[in-house]
């Protein structure tokens, strides 16, 4: 969550009150130059005034009635603002016209202007009813949040009253605050370094806004706004010369509760406690970090936010001045097909199926400032689409004009090659309907007989922004998720971007995929970290079968791990516990990671067709050819419930098993973390005809292809004996080279405590717990982790001179491996196992004419 705020509108005031005003809240950051939160709507009105639009506003949703808010900030710093903006019912004349009556009347003289104010009420009255469901942006401030927080922090009392105004001669607008409250030593000790952003104990404080500024219409763009708060922190600032429009708005500022009450999610759904539903909630607001966060996805989460930013109808014929862009979510081409998936703002609807954006009065070119928030549904076809559609807005009523008059038509399809269609676009404006079946074409194609704005160039800016945790909006991430669902579910051929696959090639492009895996964006690869991990545990213990051949993935999915997880070692170190362990690596062995199978059986492939052997515990991704779809999160977010402490004197010798089984993951404290280290050749050749014998066994399980599916079928009557995945890393790692092996020794705890965690769950779910601790685990497993402890203990006893961090903690990390085994395997096996190291060790002892390094070990 980062530092949690919590904004409670109180109330908003004017000098005349005689007409409905809409308001917003949004975090910007000045520095980075980004909105670092979505919009939180909130409506002040009166109930009498809310009633000038009964006509157009359905009845309210109580998720639309909220008045305070919880914001989010992952990187807190001195350069945030909390931007408020204000609209109106659109009337007719210019922003600065409609805007003259707050700025010369008072309240002080409303009986010297009562005849007035009734006339404008009554105009007001009059828009309400003919043009209540469009708006023109009205008004605008700021808050430095900063010096909010600093100033309430430094004060020595249980609340803070600040006054924030724009007067020319009361100092920087945004360092104004009452003198009785505020003295100079507090103001001194404000520090402008970002370690000072401390938002989590500060005292409330209670803010009183009393000035906003006139919005201009030529001027609504995000880097105009940036320019303006950046103005603001200076003491010659320009904004201060501006006539203010007087207004009182009474806000809250404080520290978030840890668990508040009657919250709603960014989704609109409840944060247990929520003990009535007719209470009007507290608004959980989504942040747009300024940087990357690397945070898997552990929720469900697919929105879609649309940010329309300009139009370009300088050059269009007729009479198009008043415009307003109607945005629809699209299931199909028929109007019907609009789907009712746009959040609602403020005392309206919880969703409708439309949203307009603002209206410049007499503007053809004109700016927006919306942000139009969609519950993307959780499967895409080629038929969803955004659609927008231009009206100009006749303001004033006219016999035979129509209200609204549609001046052209665009689209955005939601799959491009069967991807999410995000980020920045130009689009070119269609002067008519689009035909039947335009929704899987992009506007950019010249359709036959169709008219374009400026002969079919870009003059729509939009931009189109996905917070989801189905679609990865990564290529690599992209192409590896689809090749493995397109094995899960048999579809050939297989389109991904402009590619084209066919089954032939599957095999290829399935390991290019996971070799590029450690390309990705590393901020994507820890959003889906879980689900990654999870196909390629899949792709280690059940090799595909392509063509009818069962292709061995192991090793490219045990390289692609081990990339992955040098990665995050390397560059999250941030994110690592007291002993060097990443808490991302941690958290998926101990509360994620499961079997990939525990009681598949395999599908039958069709005549020459491709499967993934046996059935999938966890489907993160869905996509027929040409698409994307959803993530099965209520299976692949099963925690577990494994616990590889070994901790007290048990009762029987698997006691401590069962109470590893029924207990919650919990860290272990004298575990540690590999660091870094150069590369070292290949272990020496073996050393016996056993050695040999083994070595050839697992070059044998090594092998690319096998036996044919039906060969092995008519053999055995059955398809090839399922893998293990504690089996399949001893494999892999006692087998690997060169790079490969090298980042295995470095992250040796990440492997050791998932084969462990792999091992108690083998023999949990196959009911192995009560047999004798010899049959548990066949010999060439037990042979493989044999040839492993004798690996590893090599690398200590001939690398502890040049690599001590390093090899120290590889050292302890074997040693918790050798005490975990323990309590799953056989003791004497065990014993060998150390026995196996204590003679590597020894033997380097006594070579050494000084071997306390090696004894402190």
């Amino acid at each position: 969550f980062g530092q949690r705020l919590l904004v409670k509108c109180l109330s908003l005031k004017f000098e005349i009150e005689i007409e409905p005003i809409f308001a917003s809240l949004a975090l910007y950051d000045v520095r980075e130059k980004k909105k670092i939160s979505e919009n939180f709507f909130f409506d002040l009105n009166s109930e009498q005034t809310k009633g000038m639009l009964r006509p157009h506003v359905p009845p309210a949703a109580i998720s639309t009635l909220a008045r305070s808010a919880i914001f989010s900030i992952t990187y807190p710093c001195q350069d945030v603002f909390l931007v408020i903006k204000l609209e109106k019912v659109l009337q007719q004349g210019d922003i600065g016209e409609c805007a003259e009556p707050y700025m010369i009347f008072k309240e002080s003289e409303t009986a010297k202007n009562k005849e007035k104010l009734e006339k404008l009420k009554s105009q007001a009255e009059q828009f309400c009813h003919r043009l209540g469901k469009y708006r023109m942006p009205f008004a605008w401030t700021a808050i430095h949040l900063m010096n909010i927080v600093n100033s309430a922090g430094s004060l020595e009392r249980d609340s803070t009253d600040l006054e924030i105004g724009t007067g020319e001669r009361k100092g920087s607008w945004s360092e104004r605050r009452n003198s009785g409250l505020v003295g100079r030593r507090s103001l001194e000790r404000m520090s402008t370094g970002d370690e000072s952003c401390n938002l989590s104990s500060f005292r409330p404080a209670t803010l009183t806004v009393t000035n906003f500024f006139k919005q201009e219409g030529d001027r609504l763009s995000d880097e105009d706004l940036y320019k303006f708060l950046a103005d603001m922190r200076r003491p010659s600032s320009v904004l201060r010369r501006l006539r203010p429009i007087t207004a009182q708005l009474k806000i809250d500022i404080s520290p978030a509760p840890e668990n508040p009450h009657y919250c709603l999610t960014p989704e609109l759904l409840q944060v247990k406690p929520y003990p009535d539903t007719r209470v009007r909630p507290t608004r959980d607001i989504l942040e747009f970090p300024s940087r990357d966060v690397y945070v898997p996805y552990t929720t469900y989460r697919n929105l879609l936010y649309v940010y329309p930013q300009s139009l370009n109808f300088a050059n269009r014929q007729g009479s198009a001045r008043n415009i307003t862009v109607k945005v629809q979510f699209m299931a199909g081409e028929d109007q019907n097909n609009a789907m009712q998936a746009i959040f609602g703002k403020s005392s309206c609807a919880e969703f409708t199926r439309e949203s307009y954006t603002a209206v410049i009065y007499h503007n053809r070119s004109p700016d927006f400032h919306e942000e139009i928030k969609i519950k993307l549904p959780a499967y895409l076809t080629d038929h969803h689409h955004l659609l927008f559609t231009f009206y100009h807005v006749s303001c004033q009523q006219k016999q035979n004009t129509p209200l609204e008059t549609p001046v052209g038509y665009t689209w955005i399809p939601m799959l491009q090659n069967g991807r999410l269609k995000t980020g920045q676009l130009c689009l070119p404006v269609s002067l008519e309907k689009p035909p039947q079946s335009y929704s899987v074409l992009s506007p950019e194609v010249p359709l036959p007989g169709m008219k374009w704005v400026d002969n079919h160039k870009g003059v729509f800016n939009v931009e189109v922004v996905a917070v989801s945790s189905i679609h990865t909006q990564d290529s690599s991430l992209d192409k590896f998720f689809a090749l493995v669902h397109a094995l899960e579910e048999h579809s050939f051929p297989v389109r991904i971007g402009d590619l084209r696959i066919l089954e032939i090639d599957l095999e290829n492009e399935l390991k290019s995929s996971i070799a590029s895996l450690s390309s990705a964006q590393l901020e994507s690869v820890v959003r889906f970290l879980h689900q990654l991990f999870d196909k390629l545990a899949l792709l280690i213990v059940r090799p595909p079968v392509i063509a009818g051949q069962i292709v061995n993935m192991g090793q490219p999915s045990f390289e692609a791990m081990t990339s992955i997880v040098n990665r995050l070692h390397k560059n999250l170190e941030v994110s690592q516990d007291q002993h060097g362990r990443n808490n991302l690596l941690a958290s998926y062995i101990y509360y994620v990671f499961r079997l990939p199978s525990t009681e598949s059986t395999p599908a039958s492939p069709g005549p020459g067709g491709c499967m993934l052997g046996g059935s999938m515990h966890y489907a993160t991704m869905a996509r027929s050819a040409a698409r994307l779809a959803s993530l099965s999160l209520s299976r692949s977010r099963s925690l577990s419930n494994s616990n590889p402490d070994i901790s007290g004197t048990p009762a029987s010798p698997d006691d401590e098993v069962r109470t590893i089984i029924g207990s919650k993951g919990l860290d272990r404290s004298n575990s540690w973390v590999n660091a870094g280290g150069p590369t070292v050749p290949w272990r020496s050749p073996p050393r016996s005809s056993t050695e040999v014998m083994q070595a050839m066994d697992r070059s044998n399980r090594m092998s690319s292809h096998t036996e044919s599916t039906s060969f092995l079928q008519t053999l055995t009557g059955r398809l090839p004996t399922k893998k293990l995945l504690h089996e399949e890393l001893a494999l892999q790692w006692v087998v690997s080279s060169g790079s490969v092996r090298e980042s295995a020794i470095h992250q040796a705890w990440f492997f050791f405590e998932l084969m462990v965690k792999s091992m108690v769950h083998h023999l949990y779910f196959s009911d192995k717990l009560d047999i004798l601790r010899k049959a548990r685990f066949p010999e060439r497993f037990m042979d493989d982790i044999a040839a492993l402890v004798s690996m590893i203990a090599g690398d200590i006893v001939t690398r502890f001179q040049k690599d001590v961090e390093l090899i120290e903690r590889l050292n302890i990390s074997l040693a918790f491996f050798l005490n975990d085994l323990f309590s799953v395997m056989d003791r004497g096996f065990v014993f060998s196992l150390i026995k196996t190291y204590w003679k590597q060790v020894s033997s380097k002892l006594y070579a050494l004419q000084t071997p306390s390094m090696l004894v402190s070990l």
